[in-house]
């Protein structure tokens, strides 16, 4: 499956980018001729599949609102062949990937938003109108009964864009940055791997003492006879008489320290997407506390949500709103400690504080009023 289409430099109305065919090839090292790199490949770097995931995954965690409800019901069930949670991580992972993703508006003769569809940058072509106006798209359904549909208004395409040379017109793939990391994590792969199978040919060493030059032949066959005694006694006991010492070999620690390399690469991948490398299962940094890890992702999260709301709100032509709660504070526990804090100090009342929790689902709707225990101390100035 292709994750983005190298064909955007201002060529006519096609639109293009020569940096990220430069990346394709940095990624694949393979030539112009074959543009296209498929996300299969990409996702086994483990460093990119981690992040994919993870930043794909929350962002379709967001809560994406409108007071719209036939939008929001569109954003809600997008798709009749997915849910909602696998259709929009797979939009953003492209989005992440790519630096753009695409989505049709089917409508009814109304122009009423009836279902969107995935569409995978290499069925998508997008131009620019001969007076500069606006982009068209041409796209290449998978269905057969649609097949290629020409002169796409804008209107119709969900286009979803990261960082642009070009006015917004098309997206960057971060991956394009990372065309020296990957070329380092490839040949610290190979080097470590080599390292590692030339580390130890030999079992370890016999030492002969005391028995004067052994010719090839003598020590050939002492070597056989002593790997002989080693499979025949199993378990056991290896016997060496005065004349023998056995040490068995290590790995050098100049290849341990090749391992260490996949952290270097690493924190620069985290680094271009804009996440703290402790996402990665990584050390990170010991120093910061998990409340200013926490804050750091939730501005990274906020950079990509806001391109996703603004694209959103200016094709549907509603006010979008995003609530990124759900994706770094899943379980709430955060957010009720803040709302408990400010209740104790004052800034809300205790009934405010419990309706906001029930709002936001933390406590149930239904909740007996407090009573107090008869058992309990009084303090001083309470009434009994």
């Amino acid at each position: 499956m292709p994750i983005f289409k190298p064909t955007l430099s201002i060529s006519g109305n096609s639109l293009a980018d020569s940096d990220t065919q430069e990346a394709l090839e940095f990624l694949t090292g393979q030539a112009s001729n074959n543009p296209y790199i498929s996300a299969k490949e990409v996702l086994k770097n483990s460093d990119v599949y981690s992040i994919i995931n993870q930043l794909s995954g929350d962002l379709a965690s967001v809560h994406y609102l409108t007071k719209n409800k036939r939008i929001q019901k569109l954003i809600d069930e997008p798709s009749s062949t997915s849910n909602h949670h696998s259709f929009w991580q797979s939009v953003f992972a492209q989005l992440l990937l790519g630096g753009e993703a695409f989505i049709y508006r089917w409508r009814n003769i109304n122009g009423q938003d009836v279902r969107w569809e995935y569409l995978r940058p290499s069925q998508v072509s997008s131009f620019l109108l001969n007076d500069g106006s606006g982009l068209y798209y041409q796209a290449t359904f998978d269905e057969p009964d649609v097949g290629v549909v020409q002169s796409i208004p804008q209107s119709d395409m969900l286009h979803f864009r990261l960082l642009s040379k070009n006015g917004g017109m098309t997206g960057i793939s971060p991956l394009s940055s990372l065309g020296s990391e990957m070329q380092v994590k490839k040949a610290s792969n190979r080097l470590t791997l080599a390292a590692l199978a030339q580390a130890i040919t030999a079992p370890g060493t016999l030492s002969i003492k005391h028995g004067g030059l052994l010719s090839a032949k003598d020590k050939a066959a002492r070597s056989k006879a002593f790997m002989q005694q080693i499979n025949n006694s199993g378990n056991g006991p290896v016997v060496l008489d005065d004349l023998e010492e056995y040490a068995p070999l290590e790995i050098k620690s100049n290849v341990a320290q090749l391992l260490s390399q996949t952290d270097w690469t690493s924190k620069q991948f985290a680094k271009v997407y804009g996440i703290p490398d402790s996402y990665l299962n990584g050390q990170g940094d010991q120093q910061s506390s998990i409340d200013q890890i926490k804050g750091m992702y939730a501005n990274a999260l906020n950079r990509y949500v806001k391109s996703i709301t603004s694209e959103l709100g200016n094709k549907t032509a509603v006010s979008i709103e995003a609530d990124i709660r759900p994706a770094i504070d899943p379980l709430g526990d955060s957010y009720a400690n803040t709302i408990s804090t400010l209740a104790k100090n004052g800034t809300i009342a205790t009934n405010q504080a419990t309706w906001i929790l029930q709002e936001r689902g933390y406590l149930p709707d239904q909740m007996p009023e407090a009573t107090k225990n008869p058992n309990q101390s009084l303090k001083g100035g309470d009434d009994k």
